[in-house]
């Protein structure tokens, strides 16, 4: 390795890589410095372990030096300092391992590894991002590799090629298919034809044909191609051209292990099934022996059906009709049945094929052939000798190669003939300009066993290697004569040798010729030749020492050894000519075309010239066999064509600038992102990129512009080596830094470095920082130690005081205490003793009182016993007297109890007797409430017997005491009479019996009277007993069914709030919808608009072409051309070359040919039926709810409401039908209309035009309909209002009822309508009666709110006058003062008018309804007319004599005269200068003027006045912003103006939504005609297309601006360092002059804003102009950063936040924080917040996920991916955090779109905001030419 005046280089800890068996270089680290002469390096590998490295004892040669970490991961290989392999090895592995970037520069090589994974960085948004960007500036990409190639087809005007190459499954074809796509994308195609679609429609066709399975690639392409594509004046793709080389025929009839055939045969045989392939009788790919050999029918993840369906779709792209495509399949069919072809042998020389063999019999069906002549020539062939010609039969082995060689020619002239069909339709008739041209073909390839195949393709290589080294070295000279450095020659490898070996007469393929005319010439003589004639002879040339068969090539990437076998027969490519001559006699017509086609190019005239042929015109024929030719002069064999094809390719690409793409084989597994260093090598070595990597380090690699040098090694400099003079301050500093000059040389522009002197820089850059640094730390931990121990100090000091100070308190408190302490003891011992004292005291005194009350109570004790026990004998004795009287007492009580109890006993027998049969009688009837009701009742007749007992007893009693007394008067009368005695005893004893039964039977009355309330007790005791338990059960129940209604509290709660938050997600994702849709519905707008100027542009051409001017159609009838159509603006009044023309004709004429009333009145149609219906909803709703309110009528109004929603549902519907019917004649119509837009198309008899005129005849004839059931239905309604009368809620109710029978009967009769209309007149007049108090109040209160918002809005107004006046210069301040005064003025006198307008208005009042019953009087008289259009009903005039208006009362209004129109236009709108009219006149004044004009039309009810002056306004707009739509202040002049006269005819429309903010006087200066809510429309969406062409100019203005202020820039000097660049150097914009800077994104922030202001757009509308303008600017600086590695660092993270806090700034200062253009910025502000937050942790990562919710994972982590330090200092970002990153943000749902769509315009609205001005005060000044028009 030369490492020549680096030695002082290798010191301590220098690192270096030394060889490695496996890793093929390892890194390892120095432990001690090494010295001249030293021969063993002591060295510590990566892992920790040490080592000697021995050095070469003669080189001497110390291991590479290893690049700094700074410079690792570089985009450019060159930027590298030390440019060796194992740099050029590391790099590439860290971009591709780490990183994920497959691309790199080396150079002007593109190498691009193959991820072996679909990667998101292919889109259109990739594609527009590197278009028109310079190469250096993005990332490495093949998409930058076209662009540059387009960009210098374009500059230079000189073609371009592409040279992509590389080993198999390398993607070389993958990588040619993006160049192709991009060239489709960026330019267009020059015709409708779809060239780009047609040039990538090539690839699938190709991809089928000629690509395979390989065990290295699964989709190989085994053939070599040279795609041009044609580009004309303009730079648009007009065609293409294919050239092919040296297809793998041998694929056809071999496979290896693992491989597969071509594509084609896969497909064919998985679409066996389909009924257009049951002809060719296919089966499974396994059945065939030419697709079953390798063993692997079928491709993990591919369907060959569903590719077989995009083959076939390719093909019909490009123009293979249908029948040619079955004629392909056929012959391929045909093949593959050939292969089956089974051949049996007689002996060793003969063989022949079965009798009726199936395969072959198919074989000859599909082409069309006979069957014995086949068969015959398959085992036989010809031999012509000078007299005779002889018919010899094959033996089987060459019977079978004869076959395969006959199906390699089949298929090979079948790939030729598709070639040439798809240039065929690529070819384009337009005049080519210059081309493109991509060549995709194989790379150097080495095997174990090598033949003709790998050859050629080495020999290709060797050819393509030697134009790279020209052009590497050229571009070093002209690099080096420009810089005007002095130039030594560069010692290259120089390949000639190897190629002069091969191709030079008596070369190699000159020997194989000759040995291939040779009668028996054979491979082991050609190879005894080569040895004769190159061994010892050619340094390049060996041979094998074990081998006779083989020779070595010593090629510039490696040697290879090649196997003679089979080289002589692949060269001949030998058919017999019987076989071809049986084809050419097929039946099959496209059979013999394969063959033709063959001969014309063998045909002598057919041969190339020698010189050098355009390639644009020139179609080279791919190598294939050339058998069957009577001239043998002409017969070229296969080594002899390539050679031919090689060279005049070589002169294509010598002759066009080119472009390389190396594309890299990681591993030869397919895993993804997995790198095999030994491979990579090789394929590195052998593509030629370490030798430009050689190349460029033998002179000066590094170079740096002195602006860069500077800016990266100011560090190292000081100040007062600092100059004015930028070139010669670098080369004072270079002198001081590197002593020796050799080592750098001073360029022009640049400094060259000699290889490792930006390292040997680097490392003192890095030293005097680490410097800074040290003494930077050293100063800062000094004083952080001194802020220490000053802290520490203050503290201890502090602490002691308060330490002092307490011990001080506690010393006070300790002697304050003692002295207490004292005192307590005094006061304690005295107060213990006098306690002692008198507790002895007071026990004396008590013992005293004790012993002397002792005594006294003994004393009264003995006293007191002595009185008592006298008090005691005398109640003990009375006690014994009563003892003994009631003890007496008692023994007759008891006896008599005794006597008594047995006779209860005996009752209470009987009554249990009894009892028990009540028990038996419970148990026999269980209804407990009739029992107790029976016993009840039982109980009330006992008591009644009971009472009649009783009565019955008082009598005897009575009768007792009489007969008592008379007996005992009888005794002493009668006692002397025994007689009347005895009986009078007998009487007695009588009676006694009857009272003793008497009263037994009480007795037992009183007995059961007992049970049964014992009964009843207990059954009222289990009655409570039962209530209590089913209380419990009710109270369980009721707390069951509280805890249920809480629980449906809650979940009705839970609910609620569902669904709250699902109606706010429903109406954000309706607002989202919204947004969409009106997005879909302006990109439709902008889309209309584009087609409408191509429209206007072809029109204008054929007018240029034709040279005769159209005059305009004639009007033949106002329905037919009244208003134009929105969606057909092609109105010839604004046309200024037919001005003068329409101004002599007709009025009649004056109309375009298609003008906006059709498509108006349809709208208008389509309007009035969708408000009728809203109308009726409304209606129906209003009705509930009053329904709800009057609850007293709501049980008699049920019949009415379910006649009226019947009667509105039945109306509702057939409106709907109605409208739905005339949408869809509006859409036949519309279609009819914008197909075609010539002017044919209007022209009478037409068919757009009796379209148009068939439709607008039956919507006339409806119209007529619907207007007489109208009038029918309005003059009933009069009728009805007159004869109703106020009713009672009952009559009325009654009457509806009867009105409702009505309707039922009156189906057939004409009254319906008539009775529907009078019941809900009568509803509504009743319900007006109850509401008319609170609509009052309403209507009062709404009327002070419009008067406090009208002043809030006249003060908002006036602050910003007052604000927009502070912002213009003096001499505009001046004028709109004044103007503002003159307003004011203007007011007040309106304020003084007011008392006299009062006056006017009951005149003006029974003007209005005059007119209006004038109005309705014609249109009766229209409705009963017939042929009469709809228009002509609405705009019948009224006379002006009917509207009469006081002299010098201006009415807001301007007149202008039919003819004047066209100059009104011009001057107002045509020839308008917006800057005069914003500086010094009303904002809005041309929008005022034309609404005034409008004005009077209609006060005149003139609809052609209004129609014509509204079309010719929008197409004048039109007109001017197509001219002049580049500049700004124009656009924003018109969409300023073209708002103002939206809001105008929204405010002065009528609708009472737009008169809220009106003055009565606005209110007065309403339309009263017309309705132009279609206009209105119209005008909104003319609004939005200007709107769109405000944004497109914006974006134009500000896209050079962006990626330079917001990321090149500087804007905090000294933050970033410039990092070392490679060959490809991006634009720098350090202080370079004329760049632009964050201040120029700002100026013109302000010139933006201040023209919009001063044009007097809405608020509204510059905030949603402000909003795209910041998303504009956020979205490119972000996709810029997301493509650019170097723009990855912390210090560009600070730049970008601080360039977006200066953006905020602006928005402040001009009062826009609200406008949503900050949240727009918020991606770009978390991309650079994310490039300077910590990213190790796991902590980091999920801060990092929190915070960048605005980006998605894949731009989150491409940012991480892309960071890259520029310091030493700043630390990468390890593999492993990023793998956290993904797996947090794995279930984030967003979208995998890389790149913001800088092309989006968000949707904008038009928020109606009305003016103030008042219209009779403004004034029209001299300057506009207005003369011609007067106030009104």
């Amino acid at each position: 390795m030369e490492v020549d005046g680096l030695d002082y280089m290798y010191v301590k800890y220098a690192r270096v890589w030394i060889p490695d068996p496996e890793e093929v270089w390892k890194s390892a680290e120095l432990l001690k410095d090494y010295k001249p002469g030293d021969k063993v390096l002591q060295l510590r590998l990566e892992e920790g372990k040490d080592l000697e490295y021995c050095l070469d004892p003669k080189t001497k040669e110390l291991p590479p030096l290893r690049n700094p970490d700074i410079l690792v991961g570089e985009n450019d290989l060159t930027a590298l300092s030390y440019l060796h392999e194992p740099a050029v090895l590391h790099n590439l592995k860290v971009r591709f391992i780490d990183s994920k970037l497959i691309y790199t520069y080396c150079g002007i090589v593109l190498v691009a590894i193959n991820p072996y994974e679909q990667l998101p960085i292919y889109g259109e948004d990739i594609i527009n991002a590197y278009s028109g960007q310079n190469m250096g500036d993005m990332d490495p990409h093949i998409f930058a590799v076209a662009e540059e190639a387009y960009k210098q087809m374009a500059r230079d005007e000189r073609n371009q090629s592409i040279i992509v190459s590389g080993e198999s499954g390398a993607g070389k074809t993958v990588s040619a298919k993006y160049a192709m796509r991009y060239f489709a994308t960026v330019s267009g195609s020059a015709s409708e034809a779809n060239v780009e679609e047609k040039v990538l429609a090539s690839n699938p066709i190709m991809e089928s044909i000629g690509n395979a399975k390989t065990t290295r690639n699964d989709n190989s392409s085994r053939f070599g191609k040279y795609i041009e594509i044609g580009f004309d004046k303009r730079y648009r793709i007009i065609g293409a051209n294919m050239r092919t080389y040296l297809l793998e025929k041998s694929r056809v009839v071999f496979q290896a292990e693992e491989e597969r055939n071509y594509h084609i045969f896969y497909q064919l045989c998985a679409s066996a099934a389909l009924p257009e392939f049951k002809t060719l009788r296919l089966g499974n790919a396994n059945y065939f022996h030419y697709t079953k050999q390798g063993g692997s029918p079928v491709i993990d993840g591919i369907d060959d059906a569903k590719e077989m369906v995009n083959t076939r779709q390719a093909c019909t792209l490009l123009g293979i009709s249908d029948s040619y495509q079955m004629g392909i399949f056929r012959i391929l069919a045909g093949i593959l049945h050939l292969g089956n072809v089974e051949f049996a042998s007689r002996d060793a020389d003969s063989c022949t094929i079965p009798p009726k063999h199936e395969p072959l019999s198919i074989f000859c069906d599909l082409m069309g052939v006979e069957y014995e002549e086949m068969a015959h020539w398959l085992c036989h062939r010809k031999l012509a000798t000078a007299t005779e010609t002889y018919i010899k039969p094959i033996s089987k082995l060459h019977a079978i190669n004869a076959r395969d060689a006959l199906a390699k020619h089949i298929y090979a002239n079948l790939f030729n003939w598709i070639v040439d069909h798809v240039n065929k339709a690529l070819h384009s008739a337009v005049k080519q300009h210059s081309f493109i041209g991509v060549l995709d073909i194989y790379g150097f390839e080495t095997f174990e066993i090598n033949s003709f195949e790998q050859f050629c393709i080495n020999y290709a290589n060797e050819k393509l290697q030697q134009q790279f080294n020209m052009h590497v070295f050229k571009l070093e000279q002209e690099e080096y004569m420009k810089e005007q450095i002095p130039w030594t020659l560069i010692d290259f490898y120089d390949n000639q040798p190897c190629i002069n070996l091969i191709e030079a007469k008596m070369g190699i393929l000159d020997l194989l010729d000759e040995e291939c005319k040779m009668p028996k010439g054979s491979d082991d003589t050609w190879a005894q030749k080569l040895y004769n004639t190159h061994l010892n002879k050619c340094a390049l040339f060996e041979k094998p020492r074990l081998s006779n068969k083989a020779f070595i090539i010593q090629h510039f990437a490696d040697k290879v050894e090649y196997q003679c076998e089979g080289f002589l027969e692949k060269n001949k490519d030998t058919v017999y000519e019987e076989q071809i001559k049986v084809l050419k006699s097929s039946k099959f017509k496209l059979l013999p075309e394969l063959f033709q086609e063959e001969e014309k190019v063998l045909s002598p005239t057919s041969a190339a010239p020698s010189g050098r042929v355009p390639l644009s015109r020139t179609v080279v024929k791919p190598a294939k066999t050339r058998p069957g030719q009577t001239s043998k002069e002409h017969k070229k064999t296969v080594g002899h064509q390539f050679r031919n094809s090689l060279h005049l390719l070589m002169e294509t690409l010598n002759a066009t600038t080119p472009h390389y793409v190396r594309c890299i084989k990681p591993n030869d597994f397919k895993f993804p992102f997995t790198f095999d260093e030994k491979r990579a090598v090789q394929q590195l070595r052998a593509c030629g990129v370490l030798e430009t990597i050689r190349i460029s380090a033998a002179g000066f690699p590094s170079r740096w512009t002195y602006q860069e040098f500077f800016s990266r090694y100011r560090v190292l400099m000081k100040q007062k080596d600092v100059l004015s003079d930028r070139k010669q301050t670098c080369k004072n500093v270079l002198e001081k830094l590197i002593l020796d000059k050799d080592k750098y040389q001073f360029g022009k522009t640049k400094i060259f470095f000699r290889a490792g002197q930006v390292a040997y820089l680097e490392k003192i850059r890095a030293d005097k920082l680490r410097a800074a640094c040290i003494r930077i730390q050293k100063t800062i931990r000094g004083w952080l130690m001194r802020k220490k121990y000053l802290r520490m100090r203050k503290a201890a000091i502090t602490i002691q005081r308060y330490v002092r100070g307490y011990q001080a308190r506690c010393y006070a408190k300790f002697l304050r205490r003692t002295r207490a302490a004292i005192t307590i003891q005094k006061f304690q011992r005295m107060y213990v003793v006098r306690k002692r004292y008198q507790r002895m005291r007071a026990a004396t005194i008590a013992l005293q009182s004790l012993l002397r009350g002792y005594m006294a109570r003994n004393k009264y004790q003995m006293m007191l016993r002595e009185h008592k026990s006298i008090i005691i004998q005398k109640h003990v004795r009375g006690w014994l007297a009563r003892v003994h009287y009631q003890r007496t007492l008692k023994a007759i009580v008891y006896l008599q109890c005794c006597y008594r109890r047995m006779m209860a006993k005996r009752e209470l027998k009987k009554l249990k007797i009894e009892a028990r049969s009540v028990e038996r009688y419970k148990k026999l009837h269980i209804g407990l409430e009739n029992k107790i009701m029976q016993l009840q009742r039982k109980i009330d007749d006992q008591n009644k017997e009971y009472k009649s007992l009783l009565e019955k007893l008082s009598s005897l009693e009575i009768t007792y005491n009489t007969e008592t007394e008379r007996l005992r008067s009888d005794v002493e009368r009668l006692r002397m009479s025994e007689e009347e005695a005895k009986n009078a005893t007998n009487r007695v004893l009588s009676l006694q019996e009857e009272i003793t039964k008497l009263r037994k039977e009480l007795h037992q009355t009183q007995t059961e009277k007992k049970t049964i309330e014992e009964w009843a007790d207990k059954y009222k005791h289990e009655t409570e007993q039962l209530v209590s338990e089913l209380k419990e059960q009710n109270t369980l129940l009721k707390t069951e069914k509280e805890e249920l209604n809480r629980r449906i509290h809650d979940q009705a709660r839970e609910i609620t709030e569902t669904m709250e938050k699902k109606l706010v997600e429903e109406t954000k994702q309706l607002e989202l919808d919204l947004n969409d849709e009106r997005l879909r519905y302006q990109n439709l707008l902008n889309e209309f608009s584009r087609l409408e100027e191509r429209y206007d542009d072809l029109k204008d051409e054929m007018n240029l072409m034709v040279n005769i001017p159209k005059p305009g159609h004639k009007r033949t009838d106002s329905t037919h051309s009244s208003n134009e159509s929105e969606y057909t603006f092609s109105s010839e009044i604004t046309e200024a070359e037919d001005l003068p023309l329409r101004m002599e004709q007709e009025p009649s004429e004056k109309k375009a040919p298609l003008d906006m009333s059709l498509f108006l009145k349809l709208q208008k149609r389509v309007t009035e039926l969708e408000q009728e219906k809203q109308s009726l909803q409304d209606e129906l709703d209003r009705k509930e709810e009053q329904a709800l309110r009057a609850k007293a009528k709501e049980e008699e109004r049920p019949p009415i409401r379910g006649a009226e929603l019947e009667y509105e549902s039945l109306k509702r519907q057939e409106l709907e039908s109605e409208n739905k019917k005339l949408k869809n004649e509006l859409n036949e119509l519309q279609k009819a209309l914008t197909e075609t837009r010539s002017p044919e198309v209007t022209a009478p008899g037409a068919p757009a035009y009796r379209v148009l005129l068939d439709q607008l005849t039956s919507v006339s004839e409806e119209l007529e309909v619907r207007k007489e059931e109208v009038l029918i239905l309005r003059s009933q309604l009069v009728s009805q209002k007159e004869a109703i009368q106020p009713k009672e809620d009952k009559n009325t109710m009654t009457d509806a009822t009867i009105l409702l029978e009505d309707v039922q009967k009156m189906k057939d009769k004409g009254e319906i309508a008539q009775a529907y209309i009078g019941l809900k007149e009568t509803n509504r007049l009743l319900e007006s009666q109850l509401q008319s108090q609170k609509k009052s109040h309403e209507n009062e209160l709404e009327s002070l709110r419009g008067e406090i918002q009208s002043l809030k809005e006249e003060n908002n107004r006036q602050q910003q006058l007052l604000a927009q006046n502070l912002q213009l210069p003096p001499e505009a301040r001046i004028e709109a003062s004044l103007q503002h005064e003159i307003t004011r003025l203007t007011n007040e006198n309106l304020d003084l008018m007011e008392q006299l307008e009062k006056q006017d208005k009951t005149v003006r009042k029974l003007k209005k309804q005059l007119k209006v019953f004038a109005k309705k009087i014609g249109e009766l008289e229209v409705g009963q007319m017939e042929n009469i259009s709809p228009g002509q009903i609405i705009d019948e005039p009224i006379r002006p004599v009917n509207i009469p208006r006081k002299e010098k009362d201006f009415q807001g209004m301007l007149e202008y005269k039919k003819e004047d129109e066209q100059k009104l236009v011009k001057n107002l709108i045509l020839e308008l200068k917006p800057r005069g009219v914003a500086v010094n006149l009303i904002p809005g004044l041309p929008a005022y003027i034309l609404f005034m004009c409008v004005r009077h039309a209609d006060y005149l009810n003139d609809d052609q006045k209004v129609r014509s002056l509204l079309t010719s306004t929008i197409n004048g707009i039109k007109k001017v912003l197509k001219k002049r739509g580049d500049d700004f202040e124009t656009v924003s002049f018109w969409l300023s103006n073209t708002c103002r006269f939206l809001h105008c005819l929204k405010q002065y429309s009528g609708e009472e939504g737009f008169m809220k903010h009106n003055t009565p006087r606005q209110n007065e200066h309403c339309l009263t005609n017309f309705d132009l809510a279609e206009y209105r429309q119209v005008l909104s969406d003319l609004a939005i297309q200007i709107y769109q062409q405000l944004v497109r100019v914006l974006e134009n203005v500000l896209q050079p601006m962006i990626v330079s202020g917001m990321l090149e820039h500087e804007t905090i000097q000294g933050v970033s360092g410039v990092k070392p660049t490679g060959l490809r150097k991006r634009t720098s914009s350090i202080a370079d002059e004329g760049t632009y800077t964050l201040d120029s994104i700002i100026r013109q922030l302000n010139s933006f804003h201040s023209v919009m202001c001063q044009h007097g757009m809405d608020p509204e509308l510059i905030k949603q102009v402000i909003k795209q303008m910041f998303y504009i600017i956020g979205a490119v600086t972000l996709n810029n950063l997301l493509l650019r590695k170097d723009m990855c660092s912390w210090s560009k993270g600070m730049q970008i936040r601080y360039n977006v806090s200066q953006l905020e700034e602006w928005l402040r200062d001009k009062n826009l924080m609200n406008s949503g253009a900050k949240e727009t910025l918020e991606p770009l502000i978390q991309a650079a917040q994310l490039l300077q937050v910590k990213k190790k942790t796991d902590e980091d990562a999920e801060a990092i996920c929190s915070m960048c919710n605005a980006l998605t994972t894949a731009q989150i982590v491409k940012v991480l991916n892309l960071y890259t330090p520029v310091n030493e200092f700043e630390e990468r970002v390890l593999v492993s955090f990023i793998r956290t990153i993904q797996m947090r943000l794995r279930d984030r749902k967003d979208s995998p779109q890389l790149l913001m769509d800088a092309k989006h315009i968000f949707p904008v609205t038009f928020p109606f905001n009305p003016s103030s001005l008042a219209l009779e005060t403004i004034q029209i000044p001299a300057s506009l030419g207005l003369g011609f028009i007067s106030r009104v």
